[in-house]
């Protein structure tokens, strides 16, 4: 047991310096082919933030542990708005843009909205995973727009050679895979051993600690003023794990069942998003209250997880 937990923590730190180490070697890579940065800011970025939950999704869904996958997916967007927007709105009050409070704040509402709807019967099938899919693809074609009305660009990454880019995104890839695979199975047996619902250990070991990264992001982004940056980390990284975390292993391998989570789970989810769209509404910004009301609503859903 002791083994394993040791090994849970390793996987964990090796995931979030491996998804930090990617995120610096792709970009230098984007940027060595001459891919703007906004590109890289709004694709790669948001992709590396998720990588240790897209691993982990690949990996659960493998091995036919459907509850780690959902309470993964479930897990990191109530964790990201509820808990971490809540938090750097409490470091400094977080402005939102009109463009996102008309644009990108209704359209991940709609895709969680979606996301729940598809769960009502605790099943998610192929099909739903292709609507997924597409509602990305629509989200993709919104960043794209979106990129063409920008004239400049900043270079926020140190420009290194294309064969060392290569080399330590490879490397980063396959140690995000390696570590996936050891928090996916020392979970499983922990959850074993001292008799607790997978949900449960997933919910509070993989999911903060798999969401360290969107964390460390957001509250830096907000000391610095760079409300941009913040909202738009939590935005893009939540719609990215309802359509691609979740959907596109389960359209790989298939339909996949969980009887783990309740009506009152998926509530939370799409609260969680409605909530955030009607706080940045009130005067175009998130004040403190509200980022401690959402803090309590976080501490109320987990203290129900622990007494149920």
């Amino acid at each position: 047991m002791i083994l394993n937990t040791f090994l849970f923590i390793i996987g964990l730190i090796l995931i979030i310096i491996s998804s930090d180490l990617f995120v610096a070697s792709a970009s230098n890579l984007a940027t060595s082919f001459k891919v703007p940065k906004m590109v890289i800011a709004l694709t790669i970025a948001s992709f590396c933030t998720c990588a240790p939950e897209l691993a982990i999704s690949f990996n659960s869904i493998s091995s036919n542990n459907y509850d780690l996958t959902l309470a993964n997916v479930i897990g990191s967007c109530i964790v990201n708005i509820l808990l971490i927007v809540g938090c750097a709105s409490i470091i400094k009050p977080v402005k939102v843009t009109r463009v996102t409070i008309v644009k990108e704040l209704p359209l991940l509402t709609a895709i969680t909205g979606t996301f729940c709807l598809l769960f009502l019967d605790n099943e998610l099938s192929r099909n739903d995973a292709i609507v997924l899919i597409i509602l990305f693809i629509i989200f993709c074609i919104y960043l794209y727009r979106t990129i063409k009305r920008f004239h400049k660009i900043e270079e926020d990454y140190k420009k290194i050679s294309k064969i060392k880019s290569i080399i330590l995104t490879i490397i980063s890839l396959i140690i995000i895979v390696i570590s996936s695979e050891m928090i996916v199975n020392s979970a499983l047996y922990l959850s074993e051993k001292i008799n607790i619902e997978t949900k449960i250990i997933s919910m509070f070991l993989i999911v903060i600690g798999t969401s360290l990264p969107e964390l460390m992001i957001t509250l830096t982004s907000a000391k610095k003023g760079e409300f941009d940056m913040a909202i738009g980390n939590i935005i893009g990284t939540n719609i990215f794990n309802v359509c691609i975390v979740l959907g596109l292993p389960i359209l790989i391998y298939g339909n996949i069942q969980s009887y783990a989570f309740n009506y009152l789970d998926l509530f939370i989810v799409f609260v969680s998003a409605l909530m955030f769209y009607f706080v940045s509404c009130s005067e175009k910004a998130i004040s403190r209250i509200e980022g401690i009301i959402m803090i309590l609503l976080f501490i109320c859903y987990y203290y129900y997880l622990i007494i149920i």
